[in-house]
């Protein structure tokens, strides 16, 4: 043997073996590496002998005699087989020997495998098979030796080297045949591609077996299931390669596990990496012998906290951490709360409270949780004090619904059952739950504290409890007011009418709340007092209408029951009471109702029965011929209007409105001019002014071109009607201007020509305008007019005609809206763009076009300043007679559609 010092001394030379002072030893067994010489002996010793040094480096004694041994390339493991034929892995780093399972007694040899990648796979063969085996010195189970599979052996061949799953074998003859494992069965398979998923799933499992961890990857990314994935990955773990096990979660997001794993795997004691994969594995009583075992035993007392294991998280704290004894006392007493073991929860909740000033708040959760087990015990008073001194409302609550549900026979403290309400309930006021307070005193019948509580209740079942209870002890004041606060209506009512004679009450709620019973109550109370018009009003509320018929048949009350019944009645109900107007011959009222039901020719036919010019009459016979829309109908009624039914012709204003219900509304238009007219002519401007503005707005409204003449009508009577408003103001210049305009179309009002020519000579001589004064002063000395003047006017008049003064100052001008062309303000018609320009409603001038608005109502244009000046002294605005708010008044930013009305419009 040669080495690094040979030759150097005749000790070094020579070597026996077992030493001569060990007595009766037998070697058995031995074998060579490099470094060491190892043998066996009969005793069962297990020598290393290290070469370089020349000296003994190991000894193990195991327990029988050692037969065969069989080392790695190494040294670092070795397999030998015992007297009692069983085989044994040895690490004589550690000293660890495994046991290999499933060994065969009549093996005869054993071989490494020779791949270095491959370390901890070795072979066992006897005269038939080959076992594979897995040595694994890194296992959360610690160092372990597997069974991986079994090959048949040839017959009469002999096993020689073992490398990467292939095993050479010496024939009789001599020569050197190569077999594969069955174990490594999926390296020699040509190709995955079309392998079934039982094949792969049987390959994947033995790339698990051989720790072959990224052939494994290989065949899950083949099969894609996540069981697969899963197993992969947690065989991994088991063999402490957390690196791969993350590798693998990561692709399965397992984003938990993951989170965890990287948490651990950084840690350098073994026993604690373990111990926490071991907890990830479910393997806990493990995990705990692990912690125990490490550098950090109180993380086994940490898992069994986690885990809710209080049993065994006491007798660690108890060996551990004496301090947590409290706080798992704690939490473990609110798990035997939860599962109802009370007398269990009760010593725990005791034993956690610590007295210590930094504990204040888990001191008072275990002085809450022995209140709490106290009661359920039996022990109420010690559980009510405790719970009464205790500032938490929600403990007293728990207390005292403990109580109230609690039965008889845990009444261990001599307390019946009225008593023990009468705790739950104080417990309940004292918290401020006062609803259930109340409804404990309601059950110990205990009502003067119901009574002091009511104003804090807000259950309206409550109410009504304590109102039932107060109307059987005949207190019916305070028994409608608990009603009242429960919204009991109808008892309320009922109260109020049968008890406290208080009709006008009752009547007051059913009308709030519109109460069907309540209203039938109120009905028959009525009936009683033969006041059958309030009984049928409110027989109607509660949707009666049978019986309210009835009862205004048989009382000849119909007209009121029509007026009660309102829009709320069917076709059917307006046609029962048209009936019976018939039968009364009251035409009108037959005719009203024939229209609300519908039928269009009865309601026409009693409508014209009715005497003369009855308004109202024809009023709903226009509405009936708009309904109907029926030309038999309307050519009936137009022979009405005309007199050619009774030869006496109606006012024209209904043939107005006819056409405005049949939607005609040019014919209305052309109606409303002749009704107009007629209006001027008998000096009524006011109202003809109101007919064509009504008619202009309803034309607007569909839409349809306004007719110029009912616009310049319009324009006319308006003005007139401005100029009393500016003649009130003091403003007679304006005033003077819209005279000119009237006394201008003086032919309109023929009524009023020689009052309005006055007024204009007046207003025009006030206002600086002498000449315009002087030509309307000489218009009233005709010989028609002249005697007409009123006589305290007339010199005067007769003075400005003798000595005329024809000084006038020229209008002044503003531009005009269209096309920018300066004309005096009171002209409406553009001699540049020939455009007639929309007037103001307040000055009766053209509108400018910087300085507009429109009533907020009517939405006629005006000038935005003169309305605001007009708002001082007037609220309402002089065209539709509305009041106008002046923070409404805007500027309009749109003025095309005041300047430009006509489109949109219909021809």
């Amino acid at each position: 043997i040669e080495g690094e010092t040979t030759g150097t001394t005749d000790e070094r030379e020579s070597k026996l073996f077992p030493d001569k002072d060990v007595n009766q030893t037998r070697i058995t067994c031995h074998d060579m590496t490099p470094e060491f010489l190892i043998f066996g002996t009969d005793n069962g010793g297990l020598f290393y002998f290290f070469i370089e040094d020349w000296q003994y480096v190991n000894e193990f004694r195991h327990v029988v005699g050692i037969r065969k041994l069989f080392p790695d390339p190494s040294g670092t493991r070795l397999v030998f087989i015992d007297d009692k034929k069983d085989g044994y892995v040895y690490n004589p780093v550690n000293d660890h020997l495994v046991e290999i399972p499933e060994f065969s007694p009549f093996a005869k040899g054993i071989l490494w495998e020779m791949w270095g990648l491959d370390k901890g796979v070795f072979i066992a063969y006897d005269e038939e098979k080959i076992y594979t085996y897995m040595y694994s010195r890194e296992h959360v189970m610690g160092t372990r030796c597997d069974l991986v599979g079994s090959t048949k052996l040839p017959y009469g061949q002999k096993p020689v080297l073992l490398h990467n799953g292939e095993v050479t074998l010496q024939t009789q003859s001599g020569k050197l045949v190569t077999i594969a494992l069955d174990s490594h069965a999926y390296l020699f398979i040509d190709s995955i591609e079309g392998k079934n998923a039982k094949e792969l799933a049987e390959c994947l499992n033995q790339t698990i077996a051989l720790k072959r961890w990224k052939d494994g990857w290989i065949f899950c990314n083949q099969l894609n299931a996540r069981e697969h994935w899963t197993k992969l990955g947690y065989a991994a773990l088991k063999c402490l390669d957390v690196d791969f096990a993350i590798r693998v979660f990561r692709e399965q997001g397992d984003v938990g596990l993951v989170t965890s794993l990287m948490h651990i795997k950084s840690l350098e004691d073994r026993n604690q990496l373990s111990g926490s994969i071991a907890m990830y594995l479910g393997e806990f009583n493990l995990a705990q012998d692990l912690y125990l075992a490490s550098s950090k035993p109180l993380a086994a007392l940490e898992m069994r906290r986690d885990l809710l294991h209080w049993d065994s998280a006491l007798q660690l704290a108890k060996a551990l951490a004496p301090e947590q004894i409290p706080y798992i006392s704690k939490e473990y007493a609110q798990q035997l709360e939860f599962t109802g073991d009370y007398m269990t929860a009760l010593a725990h909740y005791e034993k956690g409270i610590t007295r210590q000033e930094h504990d204040r708040d888990h001191d008072e959760v275990c002085a809450a949780g022995v209140a709490r087990m106290s009661i359920r015990m039996g022990d109420i008073r010690r559980g009510v004090g405790m719970a009464s001194k205790m500032p938490s409302r929600v403990l007293k609550k728990e207390c005292a619904s403990i109580l109230e549900s609690m039965k008889a026979r845990f009444l261990l403290a001599r307390l019946n059952n009225a008593q023990q309400w009468s705790e739950a309930a104080l417990l309940y006021e004292q918290g401020g739950f006062y609803d259930k307070a109340a409804s404990v005193y309601i059950r110990s019948k205990n009502w003067t504290k119901v009574g002091e509580l009511l104003h804090h209740i807000t259950s309206p079942k409550i109410h009504i409890q304590y109102a039932k209870a107060k109307e059987a002890d005949g207190r019916y004041k305070e028994a409608a007011e608990a009603y009242k606060q429960a919204k009991d209506w109808d008892n309320v009512i009922r109260i109020n009418l049968e008890f406290l004679q208080n009709p006008e009450e009752a009547v007051k709620i059913v009308r709030d709340n519109q109460s069907v019973e309540g209203a039938k109550m109120v009905a028959k109370f009525f009936q009683k007092l033969n006041d059958f018009g309030s009984a049928i009003q409110f027989l109607v509320m509660s949707k009666c209408n049978d019986e309210a018929f009835q009862l205004a048949q048989q009382h000849n009350q119909m007209e009121i029951y029509a007026d009660i019944i309102g829009a709320d009645a069917t076709p059917e109900d307006y046609q029962s009471i048209a009936l019976f107007f018939e039968n009364e011959k009251n035409h009108f009222l037959s005719g009203k109702f024939f229209l609300l039901s519908g039928q269009y020719n009865r309601a026409m036919k009693h409508f014209l029965r009715c005497d003369g010019e009855n308004s109202q009459a024809i009023e709903l016979a226009i509405e009936t011929v708009g309904r109907a829309n029926d030309d038999q109908l309307t050519h009936e009624l137009v022979n009405f209007l005309m007199g050619d039914t009774d030869g006496v012709p109606k006012d024209a204003k209904y043939l107005f409105r006819l056409y405005m219900a049949l939607k005609q509304y040019r014919e209305a238009g052309r109606t409303a001019i002749i009704i107009a007219r007629e209006e001027q002519s008998a000096g009524n401007y006011r109202n003809a002014h109101d007919v064509l503005f009504s008619m202009f707005q309803e034309l607007k409204q569909q839409k349809i071109k306004i007719p110029s003449e009912m616009a310049t009508n319009l324009l006319i009577l308006h003005s007139y009607i401005l100029v009393k408003i500016h003649v009130k103001r003091g403003d007679h210049l304006k005033g003077a201007r819209m005279l000119i305009r009237v006394a201008n179309n003086i032919s309109k009002f023929p009524s009023h020509i020689v009052p309005i020519l006055t007024s204009t000579v007046i207003e025009c001589h006030r206002a600086g305008l002498k000449n315009s004064s002087f030509s309307y002063a000489a218009m009233l000395m005709r010989p028609e007019y002249r005697n007409q003047i009123d006589l305290k006017y007339k010199k005067k008049i007769e003075m400005i005609v003798r000595k005329p003064d024809k000084t006038e100052e020229e209008e002044p001008q503003s531009p005009c809206p269209y096309c920018g062309f300066q004309l005096p303000e009171t002209e409406l018609l553009c001699p540049e763009c020939k455009g007639n320009i929309p007037y103001c409603i307040i000055t009766g001038r053209h509108l400018v076009k910087e300085d507009m608005t429109a009533c907020p109502s009517c939405n006629f244009p005006a000038i935005f300043s003169e309305f605001i000046k007009l708002m001082e002294t007037e609220e309402n605005c002089p065209m539709c007679s509305e009041k106008v708010i002046k923070q409404n008044l805007q500027k309009v930013s749109d003025t095309h559609k005041y300047l430009s009305p006509e489109e949109g419009t219909a021809e």
